[in-house]
């Protein structure tokens, strides 16, 4: 349906069913109009599997649903660095919702980790806002690319469960941009989501379900979105205020509540009928893009999607450590430790929990090798030692050539609704792992978790192999994993620290009694912030070993100094030196070699998972943009390069660059900044044009700056510190100072001089 038919649709509809399209008709449904033939639309929980619900409808995972293929969850699809792979992922979860007659998949969430211990991180893609957008974009092309709308969410500083109702999250502008809105940005501009919904947070004092310059100036405004937004459910207060703001539709139903108050507005005079019928429209385009392009014949093969999620999981799996014990050899007798090898945990809790059509294990897996033990070793459901299962599972691993442990955060520790209070595993886990490494020195970990966890026994064991929560199928990637079957390709999309209190948003994360979220680590979250700090961590972000090593080499670039508005394009050669076959995640980060404002050390800006095999070299391409190089400037309110050098630099994580080149890059319209007496050489000198006029005068200064032979006597003593001290005395200089200590310079060379750094800039005496 076209547009000038959809606005004579609601020239047609009554004030009552105007309003009755912006709230659901029930828990998952929007509502019909039968007397002008307007269809109702289905909406489902996602984001990594169908979590459809056919009567009792919640929000939290609690109603059972059909069942349905569980993929892993996004922490772990993640750590695959692979853009295409989520791509694929989408196109299965968008078939599977016409298969089902889903419109839009509530979907992907893509909140920044701020915090390793928000309950519901394992939904979430990384700390890192460049890799999340990516990834969310491919996700969000896969789906849609079968005629089903996506909901990316939640938009926007829902970093947190705690108090997530009533939350404020205080972010500055500058941190807002470059952290927690640049990967919406790019999913709303790039692959254009049919829908996005609103979180329930406020956002510097407002509500984000009535925040106009969230919803409109800027998602709508600037990022140039053309789809509804829709509300998390239940984040709705004031729903007039809402629909000004840009909110369209209100999740679930409120039962004609605030549909009565959306009529009354208008009559009141209170909300103008023609932004209620904007936003009709945008309901009837969402209606139509899905009705229209309905696939009756699409059919849901859910052994197909199972053995496809194998893949998933084999390319998300992240090799921790390794000390020559993996992959197993044929013949090894090993020993398979814990309850999660015979019952893995999947997924985490809430609303995108799944109910898996069938589950594989390890054990199930191994089940007719005749060198494979098993204990149980705990009981998931006691949370406490059972000393039975525990000296069972040392005389298992005492027995076996090596012992292959199982453990990681039981269900309750990670879901929707609540935070987590520590990055320990339970005590009983912690116990059964100091137990076994005590009798086998050939002990392998592996993890089931959401989010990183400390490992004090890091340093004592041999290998730890991190599953994540790897969906119904990740025990059979985990089983090939470690026999060689599948080579390990995964790299960790968040930092793991040492420890809780290294955090950078330790602090602060929770709010206070006021629900004040203060956000005072700015843009140092994550790597940003270990990296700047050059701190110790137990992992760092995008790491992760293989069964094969590579080299880089041969660093070229096309360019070696460009302005902001071209691109440059930069490759590097990447060799398989060792004797399996493998892939590499050659990582592009980007660091200022000095700026003018506080930066992160360096910062990603490209990646491209590429299989090589034995020997052989590939030569990998990036191109980098303007915001490849730049901060966002809160004095112009936009992005911003200051001209310098940039190094490029290839890296296998965040902390180990291997490879590098510099370029420099200018600002085609540099900022413009009127100079007076009290201007600072420094800020002067960011300009090149006026430091070329600036450096005769300041040479001048330092030639005649001193004026009794006594100073020069004096200074003479410690030439190293003298000179330190002019060089920072005339950084920091206002130009005034050339007045009150040289008798070389008159009031009029001073004028004049401001005079000519203004006009080189552009700036005439009546600006």
């Amino acid at each position: 349906m076209g547009k000038r038919e959809i606005k004579e649709l609601v020239a047609g509809m009554t004030l009552e069913e105007k309003a009755g399209l912006c709230s659901g008709s029930d828990f998952w449904h929007t509502k019909a109009v039968e007397r002008l033939g307007i269809p109702k639309i289905m909406v489902s929980d996602g984001p990594h599997g169908l979590r459809k619900q056919r009567l009792t409808g919640d929000h939290l995972g609690v109603n059972e649903s059909i069942k349905a293929v569980c993929f892993p969850t996004a922490s772990c699809m993640a750590a695959s660095f692979d853009r295409e792979l989520l791509y694929k992922v989408g196109q299965r979860l968008g078939n599977q919702c016409q298969a089902e007659n889903v419109a839009v998949l509530l979907g992907p969430a893509m909140n920044i980790k701020r915090s390793p211990l928000c309950g519901r991180n394992f939904e979430y893609f990384s700390e890192d806002p460049y890799l999340t957008g990516e990834l969310a974009k491919y996700h969000v092309m896969g789906v849609q690319s079968k005629n089903v709308g996506t909901s990316p969410k939640h938009f926007a500083c829902n970093n947190q469960e705690t108090r997530r109702n009533s939350q404020d999250s205080i972010v500055d502008e500058r941190t807002l941009r470059e952290i927690y809105l640049a990967a919406f940005e790019t999913v709303v501009r790039d692959a254009k989501p049919w829908t996005m919904m609103c979180s329930y947070n406020r956002l510097n004092g407002e509500l984000v379900s009535q925040n106009k310059k969230l919803l409109t100036d800027i998602l709508r405004d600037e990022f140039l979105h053309d789809g509804i937004v829709m509300s998390d459910w239940g984040a709705v207060s004031d729903r007039v205020k809402g629909i000004e703001a840009g909110l369209d539709l209100e999740m679930p139903s409120s039962y004609g509540i605030r549909d009565a108050e959306i009529v009354q507005a208008v009559k009141a005079g209170e909300l103008d009928e023609q932004v209620l019928d904007k936003t009709v429209e945008r309901m009837l385009e969402l209606i139509y893009k899905y009705v229209e392009n309905r696939d009756e014949s699409a059919v849901w093969d859910q052994d197909a999607d199972h053995e496809f999620a194998v893949e998933v999981a084999g390319e998300s799996i992240v090799l921790l450590k390794n000390e020559g014990v993996l992959p197993l050899e044929p013949d090894e007798r090993f020993a398979l430790i814990g309850e999660f090898a015979e019952n893995p945990r999947v997924q985490g809790g809430g609303s995108s929990h799944i109910n898996c059509h069938k589950i594989d294990s390890v054990k199930e897996y191994f089940k007719s090798n005749k060198y494979v033990t098993y204990a149980r070793g705990y009981d998931i459901a006691k949370d406490e030692t059972d000393e039975e299962l525990l000296e069972e599972a040392i005389e298992t691993a005492r027995r076996a050539d090596k012992a292959v442990l199982f453990v990681g955060l039981p269900d309750a520790y990670e879901c929707e609704g609540y935070d987590r209070k520590n990055l320990k595993l339970p005590d009983y886990q912690t116990k059964l792992i100091e137990e076994i490494i005590a009798v086998q020195p050939n002990t392998i970990i592996v993890m089931h978790n959401g989010a990183p966890v400390e490992m004090p026994w890091i340093h004592e064991v041999k290998a730890v192999l991190e599953g994540y929560l790897g969906g119904q199928v990740g025990a059979t990637a985990i089983a090939q994993m470690l026999v060689g079957k599948m080579s390990p390709s995964g790299r960790l999309a968040e930092t793991f620290p040492l420890r809780l209190e290294d955090t950078p948003s330790y602090l602060y994360y929770g709010g206070d009694f006021y629900d004040e979220v203060e956000y005072r680590e700015g843009v140092f979250v994550g790597y940003r912030y270990y990296m700047s700090k050059d701190m110790p961590v137990l992992f760092p972000f995008g790491y992760g070993l293989t069964y094969t090593m590579f080299k880089y080499s041969n660093v070229v670039v096309d360019k070696t100094s460009i302005m902001d508005d071209e691109t440059v394009t930069v490759s590097v050669d990447v060799k398989n030196v060792g004797n399996r076959d493998g892939k590499e995640v050659v990582q592009l980060y980007v660091a200022d070699v000095e700026s003018s404002v506080k930066r992160p050390v360096r910062e990603l800006k490209g990646f491209e998972k590429v299989a090589i095999s034995a020997g052989e070299t590939k030569t990998v391409t990036f191109t980098l943009d303007k915001r490849s190089f730049a901060y966002y400037n809160t004095r112009i309110h936009d992005w911003y390069v200051e001209e310098g050098d940039f190094e490029l630099q290839f890296g296998q994580n965040a902390r180990d660059i291997v490879a590098k080149t510099t370029i420099h890059v200018a600002p085609k319209n540099p900022l413009l900044f009127r100079v007076t007496k009290d201007t600072l050489v420094a800020d002067i000198k960011t300009n090149a044009k006026m430091a070329e006029i600036l450096e005769p005068f300041i040479d001048k200064y330092n030639n005649n700056g001193l004026d009794s032979d006594a100073d020069v006597e004096g200074s003479a003593k410690n030439e190293a510190i003298t000179a330190q001290m002019i060089e920072a005395s005339n950084r920091e200089m206002p130009l005034r100072h050339c007045l009150s200590f040289s008798k070389s310079f008159t009031q009029e060379e001073l004028d004049d001089l401001i005079s000519r750094l203004n006009e080189a800039q552009g700036i005439t005496e009546s600006q």
